[in-house]
């Protein structure tokens, strides 16, 4: 484990995991270049290699903290009290606009279990997956105030619905912000957009307010 990463400051260590989290997410194990990884991380290779013993050690270091990240700065700060599944999407839209002004590709993190050609790089993956906790498909639809969806509509389909216009309506969020070379994640221009959109999807599976 490259216990030597969490020494470096914190601007040098992320700049290191964003590199090496967009590279990986993007080609793989198997065809990402820590060349590549090192000079977006604007880092020597031999250095970066001080600090990290091997291109195995720094896949399975970004995945490992990319893991934990997510579930102390994301499933655990949701309030599963919130029982309307509007309202629990909106808080966690915030939770990852935090996420995302730090480490833009962290969304991007569940590509890191894909199949490698390397046995040892699948059984390391094969080991974390069977440890990880519940989805965040549970975490986001478990435990939600049913009464509030519009009668005669199958409500788990619903909830399958839900959820894919959600994956859409984060792609597009993700999809702007990396084809903008200049402009960072602007909360403040995006969270309108988020609630005109939730206004549009509780017309169409909820009940009338009056009724």
């Amino acid at each position: 484990m490259p216990i030597k990463l969490l020494d470096l400051e914190p601007q040098r260590r992320d700049a290191i995991l964003n590199a090496a989290l967009k590279e990986f997410a993007l080609k793989g194990f198997d065809s990402a270049s820590t060349n590549v990884i090192a000079k977006e991380a604007e880092i020597s290779k031999a250095l970066m290699f001080h600090y990290v013993n091997s291109k195995k050690d720094l896949f399975l270091f970004v995945y490992d903290f990319f893991t934990e990240l997510m579930d102390k700065e994301y499933f655990e700060l949701m309030n599963l009290g919130e029982k309307d599944i509007f309202d629990r999407l909106h808080q966690s839209y915030l939770l990852q606009f935090e996420l995302i002004k730090k480490y833009p590709w962290v969304f991007e993190f569940n590509k890191l279990s894909i199949a490698t050609n390397s046995n040892e790089i699948n059984k390391e993956l094969e080991e974390r997956t069977n440890n990880k906790q519940s989805s965040c498909y549970n975490h986001i639809f478990d435990g939600l105030d049913e009464t509030k969806f519009r009668n005669g509509l199958n409500i788990e389909m619903c909830k399958q619905f839900i959820f894919w216009s959600n994956i859409g309506f984060t792609n597009q969020i993700l999809d702007d912000i990396r084809n903008s070379e200049t402009s960072p994640l602007d909360d403040g221009l995006i969270t309108p957009r988020l609630d005109e959109y939730f206004v549009e999807l509780r017309k169409i599976f909820y009940k009338p307010s009056k009724e």
